[in-house]
């Protein structure tokens, strides 16, 4: 079996090669492949390789797939300039003054709110994932159809997860994913009663 290292490496020169992948830095130059073999591979950005196997899978059955937490579009107003930082919670819009970008402070409670969403363990909502529909609309997306969490590589969610989860999510359905091998498998709970082994 490859390494997901060399296919990933195949796969981003192919992209290239056919002029279908073009990463920018900050200063809007292109990267050379070497950066992006580095920067997926590190999964230092947020993306690794198995995430994008599952984003893969999904796309190939037609499924409209999105990040969790990331905003398909931000609408800027005019004459405004935005202020990203490597956190898609801290986007902020400051008006442009004499060519200085404005820091606004943020608020006590959204530092709260960022301390309530953090997760300990492994399992983390990693996709919005809806239904093929040609009249999707990014600027409103509706809910999803499911969220899709990617589980550890040692074990299943535990039943006190699995709960914590459902709470998190409200109505929206939950599906668990799992990279093995290359191998994508999807599994699901329609009641976390789970039976007691002797």
């Amino acid at each position: 079996m490859e390494r997901p290292t060399a296919q990933l490496r195949r796969l981003c020169r192919f992209l290239a090669e056919i002029g279908a992948l073009y990463l920018l830095d900050n200063n809007d130059l292109c990267l050379p492949l070497k950066e992006i073999y580095e920067k997926i591979a590190n999964e230092k950005s947020g993306c690794s390789w198995e995430l994008f196997e599952v984003y893969r899978h999904l796309k190939s059955l037609g499924y409209i797939v999105g990040r969790h937490g990331v905003p398909w579009i931000v609408k800027i107003p005019k004459g405004r300039d935005i202020n990203i930082t490597s956190d898609p919670v801290s986007l902020q819009v400051t008006p442009k003054r004499h060519g200085v970008m404005e820091v606004e402070p943020k608020e006590e409670s959204s530092l709260v709110a960022l301390f309530d969403n953090i997760q300990i363990n492994e399992v983390r909502p990693v996709f919005d994932v809806y239904l093929p529909n040609r009249k999707f609309k990014k600027s409103c997306p509706g809910d999803p159809s499911f969220l899709l969490y990617l589980t550890c590589k040692v074990c299943p969610p535990s039943k006190a997860e699995i709960e914590v989860l459902e709470r998190q999510c409200g109505s929206i359905p939950l599906k668990f994913c799992h990279v093995e091998q290359g191998r994508v498998s999807f599994f699901s709970f329609d009641s976390v009663e789970l039976p007691i082994l002797p």
